[in-house]
Order: C-alpha cells, then sequence, then structure tokens
C-alpha cells in the first residue's frame, strides 16, 4: 500500500497592504491605552509648550493630562451643563472653554476658578479659540452668532450674526491677529477680520461643516462635512483645489501633523485616514472601535489621542527607537564531541546510509488518513485556521470533493455547525482564490438543507446573507464588464489604421504605369 501524501495547501498570491515609509511610520505606535471618560469626548487640545500635557472636554468637566498619565493631573469642573471645545492658547497658560449655558470660561492652567466669565450668548458655545494675540478671544454658539472678546476687559468687541444656524466650528490664524474663521451648519464657512463690520469670505462647503482647519501659512483652508474634506485656496478667494471623499460616514474632526506634510481626519465611521498634503491621497489609516469625534496629535507626532462617541480616549505613544548598534556575545564554539564528522566527506569506498526523515501529519491530514471526512472538515473549521489561514480550510474542502466525500462531509450537521459553514462560505466566497470550490459547498449545502429551511431563524438568517453576498458580487461583476466594454470601444476610437507597405506602393505604381503611357 503507497504511503499517504498530506494535503497540499496551495500557494495562492493574494493582494497585501503595500509597505511604504509612510506605512512604517504610522504604525511604529505602542498598543493603545483606553481612558474611561464621563461622556462623549468633543474636544482634546495639546498645550504648545513642554511637558506637552493635552485638555480633554467630556461631558461637564475638563481634564488635563500628562503625556503618559493615565489619571488627569487636573480637572476644571465649573460647569452647571455641558462643557465645550477648551482650547489652550499658543504659551500654555491659559485655558478657553465654552458651555452649554452660553457663557464663556476663561482658566489659569494653575489655579482651579475661571479668571474671567464672558457671557453674551444666548445658547451653547461650542467653539471657542485664542486669535494670534493672545489678548483677545473668538467664539460661535447656536444662537447663529460669531463673536469676538476682549480679555483684559472681559467684554464682547463685536458681534458677528451672518450665519443662519449653528456655528459648530472654527479657528485662528497664526499669522495675522485679526483674523478667524467659522464653520457652521448653514453649509458655509466664513472668515471674519476684526477690523471689518461683515465676513471678508464665504466659502460654500455643501454640506454641515463639522471641522475647519487653517494650515500654518494661511494660504490653504480644508473643511470637513459630511463625507467630504474639501481644500481651498484663500489667496485665490477661496478657490476649491480638491475635494477627498475617502470616509463613508461624517467626517467630524481634522488635524494636521507637526511638519505641516499630512493631514488627519476622523469620522464617525470609525476611521482616521491621513493624507499626504502635496498630492492628498491617502497614505495610511487607523481603524477604532466606535464612532470618532475629536481626534489630535502632540508636537513631534509623539503621541496620538483619539477621543469616542462612547467615552472612551484612545492613546497612542510612538515606540522609541531602538538603537542600531546592540552588542551581541560571540557564541562560544560548541563541544567537540557534537562537531565531530560533521564536515566529512564520504569517499569512493564509502557506504553512505540516510536516515529516513519522520514525516509529521497535521491533525486534519491524520484524520483524512483514516478516512474520517467529517471530523477533517471539523478541524479545518476551528477559529485559527479559518480565520487566519483560510486557504488551508478550502484546500481541505477541495481534497474532499477530489474524493468524492465532500457531501457525505457536509451532511448531517446541527443548527451551530451548519452556520458556521456558511458563515465561512459567505465571507469567502467573493474571493477570487476560493470561488471555484467554494461555489460547488454553497450548492451541496443548499441541496442538503434545503427541506428543513424555515426551521431555524438563524440557519435561515445565513442563507439569506450568502444571496445578498452573491447577488452584490454579480452586479460588481455586471459593472465591471460595462466599463470594460466602454473601454474597448474607447481604445478602438482611438487607434488609427496604419496603412501597409502595399498600399502605399499601389497609387505610385499606378502613377508611373500612367505616366509611361502618355511618353508612348
Amino acid at each position: 500500500m503507497a504511503s499517504y501524501k498530506p494535503v497540499v495547501v496551495p500557494a495562492v498570491p493574494r493582494l497585501g497592504e503595500k509597505v511604504t515609509q509612510d506605512t512604517l511610520y504610522w504604525q511604529g505606535y505602542k498598543t493603545p491605552v483606553q481612558i474611561k471618560e464621563f461622556g462623549a469626548v468633543n474636544k482634546i487640545d495639546f498645550s504648545p509648550v513642554p511637558p506637552y500635557n493635552y485638555a480633554v472636554t467630556a461631558s461637564s468637566r475638563v481634564h488635563i493630562y500628562g503625556r503618559y498619565s493615565q489619571e488627569p493631573i487636573k480637572t476644571f469642573s465649573r460647569f452647571k451643563d455641558a462643557a465645550y471645545c477648551a482650547t489652550y492658547r499658543d504659551d500654555g497658560q491659559l485655558l478657553v472653554a465654552g458651555s452649554e449655558e452660553g457663557s464663556i470660561r476663561l482658566f489659569d492652567i494653575s489655579g482651579k476658578a475661571p479668571l474671567r466669565q464672558f457671557d453674551g450668548h444666548t445658547k451653547a458655545v461650542h467653539v471657542v479659540g485664542f486669535l494670534a494675540d493672545k489678548y483677545r478671544i473668538f467664539s460661535g454658539g447656536d444662537d447663529y452668532s460669531s463673536n469676538l472678546w476682549d480679555i483684559p476687559s472681559a467684554t464682547e468687541i463685536v458681534s458677528y450674526t451672518e450665519h443662519t444656524d449653528y456655528v459648530r466650528c472654527g479657528c485662528a490664524s497664526k499669522l495675522n491677529g485679526d483674523v478667524f474663521i467659522t464653520g457652521s451648519y448653514d453649509h458655509t464657512v466664513k472668515v471674519f477680520d476684526a477690523r471689518a463690520k461683515s465676513s471678508v469670505m464665504t466659502i460654500e462647503h455643501g454640506h454641515p461643516v463639522e471641522s475647519v482647519l487653517l494650515f500654518p501659512s494661511g494660504g490653504l483652508l480644508v473643511s470637513a462635512g459630511g463625507r467630504y474634506v474639501k481644500v481651498w485656496d484663500v489667496l485665490k478667494g477661496g478657490q476649491l483645489l480638491v475635494s477627498l471623499k475617502n470616509h463613508h460616514k461624517t467626517v467630524t474632526c481634522l488635524c494636521l501633523n507637526s511638519s505641516g506634510q499630512r493631514l488627519l481626519s476622523g469620522s464617525l465611521d470609525r476611521h482616521v485616514k491621513i493624507y499626504s498634503t502635496t498630492s492628498y491621497k491617502v497614505v495610511h489609516s487607523f481603524n477604532y472601535a466606535t464612532s470618532i469625534l475629536s481626534l489630535a496629535l502632540s508636537p513631534e507626532d509623539e503621541t496620538i489621542v483619539v477621543g469616542m462617541t462612547n467615552g472612551v480616549l484612545n492613546v497612542k505613544h510612538r515606540k522609541p527607537e531602538e538603537s542600531k548598534e546592540k552588542s551581541q556575545k560571540k557564541r562560544q564554539p560548541a563541544y567537540r564531541t557534537y562537531v565531530k564528522g560533521r564536515n566529512y566527506m564520504p569517499k569512493q569506498e564509502d557506504f553512505f546510509v540516510s536516515k529516513p526523515g519522520k514525516c509529521v501529519l497535521r491533525k486534519y491530514d491524520k484524520l483524512l488518513k483514516g478516512f474520517q471526512s467529517s471530523k477533517a472538515l471539523d478541524a479545518v473549521l476551528e477559529p485559527h485556521i479559518r480565520l487566519y489561514t483560510p486557504e488551508v480550510t478550502v484546500a481541505v474542502m477541495q481534497e474532499l470533493n477530489r474524493r468524492g466525500t465532500l457531501r457525505s462531509a457536509l451532511a448531517g450537521r446541527d443548527e451551530k455547525q451548519i452556520s458556521l459553514l456558511l458563515t465561512f462560505v459567505t465571507r469567502r466566497v467573493i474571493e477570487p482564490r476560493f470561488t471555484p470550490i467554494l461555489v460547488t459547498v454553497a450548492d451541496m449545502i443548499t441541496d442538503i438543507y434545503q427541506p428543513v429551511l424555515g426551521q431555524s431563524a438563524v440557519v435561515d438568517k445565513q442563507f439569506l446573507r450568502l444571496q445578498e453576498a452573491i447577488g452584490r458580487e454579480i452586479d460588481y461583476q455586471e459593472e465591471l464588464l460595462e466599463v470594460l466594454g466602454m473601454m474597448d470601444a474607447l481604445f478602438a476610437t482611438l487607434t488609427k489604421k496604419k496603412a501597409t507597405y502595399l498600399e502605399e506602393n499601389k497609387s505610385n505604381g499606378l502613377t508611373k504605369t500612367l505616366d509611361q503611357d502618355t511618353c508612348n
């Protein structure tokens, strides 16, 4: 009897993530630290001066965290209702925050009680910040107004009422101490100059604006709202440069890295996208557990902090750079008895006796060797195999199909096992490397368990999911065929027919013949 040959798992090529310099750079963070807040985190702001503490606004409190602290080192809780948008001044000494009751409070980092309180808004103040001159504060609220305040006198300088809906985001120019920008749910972004009585520029975003960001140079403005992130050229009167649509839910926050060469956007789709500011293409992305409301990056990109709707603060620190020159101890030479004869070369008169290597079979190979088809299929449906090495599961299914025992291996299963099989098939049938055999498996499962349909809600739901997955793939293939037909027609119109050598000489030969006849 011939010896058993183990199942050969084919090495099917699959697309992997392209490893770039950005991939290596943004993957260089440690395992995240999770900090639970009292409510949804609506704002995170890093202090611009060392030691780069960061302020987290959640519920009715503003917590100050150290770079590596998991507990707040300071708390401002003098709010009657929810607090919003706690922001540092450029020198890191003052902190300003809005509130649900419509007042604005100014705090000294070294104290607890508010230094100033600005009252003038009639509804919640969702956006506050300092102008570049450090002595004025801008604000925007749900009363549709954008106000400017004087810090020393705690009085209102000017109030703009040009927005027609809630003002929910804003930023100030770092170069001009009189310019600030606000974004509103009326789909507009307005640029204000404190020296003018009205806005100096209005930009139509097209969706309720959730976040705005001004580049350090002051020439480019980024607005986020709906699924779109749009970049505008302020120096050209608000000309649209590029519109990015890489999220599939509302974009809620924007951030620039320390060098200004990468733009980060967070969204309710649980993703943080990182764009290159030269090509505006996505160079990397992060995935999170729930929807993202706020995002901040520390100076030198050492820490990235993300606030989510469930009140969890996700903090990632960059791994320390390991020294390249590591002192490696030289390996001591082995005992002579271990190396004796290792380099011996056999002579012509010697007889070489080879020791047969022992072939260790895997669990599914042992079961296949014993003709236990159903148990072999169960062995490759274990979580660590079907999730991380699905090619092994598909290879065993293909071997069972070759033997003609696949149908018997699929039959006689309970509700839980059928659901597991259908989940695997639904997830993997659309992959081209697995489609041929998994289509056969899906047909067999349908034929075997069709008489028991309607007896289990779980199994019925899995069959519907399989139908939807196959239907989506068929629609996708039809669209691809349509595009292929369009491209073929386009290429056919672009191709020019070149005259052959015989066609070129044909007319010349006819001309020569006519000339000779005329001479005769």
